[in-house]
Order: C-alpha cells, then sequence, then structure tokens
C-alpha cells in the first residue's frame, strides 16, 4: 500500500502542476464531436489518401491507456465505450502548454483531444491533435496485468477497475443488458403488462427461503426483504391483470456459490386462463428468442461443450430418473416405483449403495421420508448432472409443489415444470393453486412445520391478505420465474453467477487476511 500511497502523493503534485497550466483539474463538460467507436466505425476502411480529402476533423475524449513520449512528439491510446484508438501529439501543434500538459498525464487520465485523422507510417488511423484538455486525473495506478491476478475475489470487488481492463468483462454486461432487453419485449409481444411490486413484506412468502430481515421505525414494525414477488403479482391476476409480469430484485439470507448469490434477479410472469403447459411453451419461446437476440445465433460455447438452444427435450421427473438411471444399480425403476413409500425407499437405498458419498434426502425424523423427496432426491443425484441442453422437466411430486395445482387424475403429482440447461435449474413454473382453502391448509402445515423443527426457511405466519384475495376469485393461470443470472451465466459461458453480478456480495475487506480471499476464490469457483 505504500507504493500506491507514494504514486497517488506524486499524481497529485503533477495535479497541481497541470493546474498551473490553466487546465480546469476535473472539468464538468467537454463537448464531444464524435465518439471513438462511432470513429473507428466510419473511418477504420477509409485509406490515408480518402482522410486527406477532405480532411477529417474530430473532437473526442476518452482514458488513457498507453502513453509514450519521444522528444517532441508521443502517441497515446485513447479508450472510450470499450474501443481504443490512437492520438498523436506534436509540439508544434499544441504549443508549448499543451505540450507540457501531456508530458504530465499518467496512464488512466482523462483527456479530451481536437485534430483531425491520418493513418501513420504503420497504418494506423489515428487523431493527429491540435488541442488537448484535461478532464480528470487517475491518482491510483491500473493495474500493468489484470488477467494475471490470482486473487479473484480482487476483480469482483473492484469491478470499476476491471471494466476498464478487461474488455471481455465490459461485453458480459453488455449482453446481460441485450438479455433483459430481448426479456421485456418477448413479454410485451405476448400482451404481459410490466409491474412493480414491494420489495418490502410484512410476511416473507412465494417461496421457501430464510429472509433478511429489517425493521420499520416509524411504524414499529419488522419487514422481509422479498424472496419472491409471486404472492403480489397473483394479487393482480385477481385484480384483473390478465397477464403480468416483473424483472425483480429477490434476496435470500442464504449461502454464497457458483449458482447462488444472495440478491439476485427473476423474471416472473403470470398468464390466466393459461396452464402449466402453456407456460412450457411461453418460457421455451422466451429462453430460446433471448439466446438469438444475445448472440445473434441460437448456439452458445459452455465451457468444452455446446449449447443448443434449438434443439429442446421433455422428460417427467420419473422418466428422468429412469432415463439416468446408472449401471450397478439393479434393473431400471418401472413407474410405479415411485407411487408409494416401499417402492421409492428402495430405489433410494439401492443408488446410496452405489453412491454412497451423495447424502440421503433429509428426513423430518428417523424414520420419515416422504416418497415425494424420495423422487426429488433421486432426480438430483442422478439426472440433473446430465442435462447440459436445454431440458423441461415437468410432473413434480406434490409434496414440494405447495403453490402448485394437483394433476386431477393423480393427486400425487404436481401441473409443475422446471427448465434445466448447463447442469443447472434456469426456470421454474406451475399451474397455479386459486383454491383459498386449499392454500389455506398449505400454509397452515408451512406454519406448523416450522414451529416443530425450527425451519426458518418456512413463512411465520399465515398470508392472510393473500388467502382473501383467492376468495375473491383468480382465473385459472400459468405461472414462472426465470433466473436472469443464470441465464445469462449461459449465454456468455461465465461459470460463476459473480462473473454476471456488476456488484457481487462479499466479505468485508480485510488486506490483511489472505486466508479469507482464497476462501472466496473457492467459492467463486464451486
Amino acid at each position: 500500500m505504500a507504493l500506491d500511497e507514494n504514486i497517488y502523493e506524486l499524481r497529485r503534485q503533477k495535479l497541481r502542476q497541470i493546474e498551473a497550466l490553466g487546465q480546469t483539474t476535473y472539468r464538468s463538460k467537454y463537448e464531444l464531436a464524435y465518439t471513438i467507436p462511432q470513429i473507428l466505425a466510419d473511418y477504420s476502411g477509409k485509406t490515408a489518401e480518402q482522410l486527406e480529402s477532405p480532411r477529417v476533423n474530430v473532437r473526442v475524449a476518452g482514458r488513457i491507456m498507453a502513453i509514450r513520449l519521444m522528444g517532441k512528439a508521443g502517441f497515446c491510446h485513447l479508450q472510450q465505450g470499450g474501443q481504443r484508438l490512437q492520438i498523436y501529439v506534436k509540439k508544434d501543434a499544441v504549443g508549448e502548454k499543451g505540450f507540457e500538459l501531456y508530458k504530465l498525464l499518467d496512464l488512466g487520465d482523462h483527456i479530451g483531444v481536437a485534430g483531425y485523422l491520418f493513418r501513420t507510417r504503420t497504418g494506423e488511423l489515428t487523431i493527429h491533435v491540435d488541442e488537448i484538455t484535461f478532464l480528470s486525473k487517475d491518482l491510483l495506478p491500473l493495474p500493468e496485468k489484470w488477467h494475471g491476478l490470482t486473487d479473484v475475489e480482487l476483480r469482483y470487488r473492484q469491478r470499476y477497475v476491471d471494466l476498464v481492463m478487461n474488455p471481455e468483462v465490459r461485453e458480459v454486461f453488455l449482453k446481460r443488458s441485450k438479455l433483459v432487453q430481448s426479456l421485456r419485449r418477448t413479454m410485451e409481444a405476448h400482451g404481459f403488462v410490466e409491474v412493480e411490486t414491494p420489495m418490502m413484506q410484512p410476511i416473507a412468502g412465494g417461496a421457501v427461503a430464510r429472509p433478511f430481515v429489517t425493521h420499520h421505525n416509524t411504524l414499529g414494525m419488522n419487514l422481509y426483504l422479498r424472496i419472491a414477488p409471486e404472492l403480489y403479482l397473483k394479487r393482480l391476476v385477481v385484480g384483473g391483470f390478465d397477464r403480468v409480469y416483473e424483472i425483480n430484485r429477490n434476496f435470500r439470507n442464504e449461502g454464497l456459490g457458483w449458482r447462488w448469490n444472495p440478491e439476485f434477479t427473476m423474471l416472473e410472469y403470470y398468464q390466466a386462463y393459461a396452464d402449466f403447459r402453456d407456460m412450457m411453451d411461453l418460457t421455451q419461446e422466451l429462453i430460446t428468442t433471448s439466446a438469438k437476440d444475445v448472440n445473434g445465433s441460437l448456439k452458445s460455447k459452455w465451457g468444452d461443450q455446446e449449447i443448443d438452444w434449438a434443439n429442446w427435450q421433455r422428460l417427467t421427473m420419473r422418466e428422468a430418473i429412469i432415463k439416468f438411471w446408472p449401471e450397478g444399480a439393479g434393473a431400471r425403476p418401472e413407474m410405479s416405483d415411485f407411487s408409494d413409500w416401499d417402492g421409492s425407499n428402495n430405489l433410494v437405498s439401492r443408488i446410496h449403495q452405489v453412491m454412497p458419498s451423495v447424502r440421503l434426502p433429509i428426513a423430518r425424523t428417523l424414520v420419515e421420508r416422504p416418497v415425494g423427496l424420495n423422487t426429488v432426491w433421486l432426480f438430483e443425484a442422478l439426472a440433473e448432472e446430465h442435462l447440459v441442453q436445454p431440458t423441461v422437466i415437468y410432473e413434480f411430486p406434490a409434496e414440494v409443489s405447495p403453490l402448485s395445482k394437483r394433476n386431477p387424475n393423480d393427486p400425487a403429482w404436481a401441473e409443475r415444470f422446471e427448465i434445466f440447461a448447463g447442469k443447472m435449474e434456469l426456470s421454474n413454473g406451475f399451474s397455479e393453486l386459486n383454491d383459498p382453502e386449499l392454500q389455506r391448509k398449505i400454509f397452515e402445515w408451512q406454519v406448523a412445520d416450522r414451529k416443530a423443527y425450527d425451519d426458518f426457511e418456512m413463512p411465520a405466519q399465515v398470508d392472510e391478505d393473500y388467502i382473501r384475495a383467492l376468495s375473491y376469485g383468480m382465473p385459472p393461470a400459468g405461472g414462472v420465474g426465470v433466473g436472469v443470472d443464470r441465464l445469462c451465466m449461459l449465454l456468455t459461458d461465465s461459470h460463476t453467477i459473480r462473473d454476471v453480478i456488476l456488484f457481487p456480495l462479499l466479505r468485508p475487506e480485510k488486506s490483511s487476511s489472505s486466508s479469507e480471499n482464497q476462501q472466496d476464490q473457492k467459492e467463486s469457483q464451486r
């Protein structure tokens, strides 16, 4: 840090010298005639002769990314909008004070220049500077080799430097912006209305997760940062918004990992008079369209594999387990094996014998392990790791789908689906439960479960207002949530969620604690 402090002080001295030259040290505005990306787009194909007649006068600004001095002249590279353009500064052209200013500039400084375009002897497009204006000083040194840093956590903590030094990082977040724009266009093309629902809620509901708790001083009440907007969006369906969506920030007080950040972005939408199969079709279209809009192709790189967004498969959860049943675990299951305790428990025991390192399903008591939980465990243990290509998994156990409608022909199974790609879940949707009495029973079961087992992820109380809303009558509806961060990971070949969140949550900065930095690196690489 002492070295940085020395550089900081040296650059402060240069700043005072720049001010003595009559330059404003931190200027409010600079009038541009072009951006650097515009110049490169419009003139990169022009020859030296074409640039001379007629002469192209330009006025640009940018950050200095390379600078060299050669007697009474010098070359410099300015960066703006993620692109770089060379400038040529000659003492005879900019004058005594202008060249003195040039000699006081450092890597990272912001300047504005006016001049004309030409090509150097090596053919590089360059601005011949007639006027140079100081805009802002970089008091801290930019890293010489940001790619070489072994401290991965530092890139996330100092994202502003990461974006300056790594054009590919900037490209990821430009693609994320394209992704969100594409999602909105598809929603609007299907007649959905975008809304905003509360981020602070009196009851944490809409998903099973541990919430963040805050306190409102004036009202004297605790509030929860939302874990999902679901119950509010469905209130709007009751109120007559037949197609409604929100691109929302959710907050879950849970762990960190390559797929998890406590603050994350979801697209959630609800459509009246539709069921889970309609929502499957819409969500598949939504994701396929976004892949094309972001990358210009229906194929995207994912590590050493390629995801084909035009090639989808659909399997029930039971079909996926049977398809990926491992050799050595005995005969493949029959569909009937998933329907009762003995059959499903036998399947779990067989898999645990060949995969002993995989933790058994969590049981509420030593003897209780619900049939549905067994099925989900088998799916997660056997099938998920094979779902690299886009896959719709449907027909979930009703026991793990408290807000979903049951299959009318077999109430043990819910009208629910999830979409997987890159070995991770991207989306969750179902036919919405709109029976207020059944919904009350489920809420009451969740509250009782929380009290009995100290499960702080379950709601602490029944959401009576939501029950009241359902009692006014909610039409048949389908609902879906799509993980924007995870979808962005797949479309940008990013293998940790921190790479697609501009400012991910990190531990408090401790300059002397290398062990914590190493732990952050391990978590980011999980």
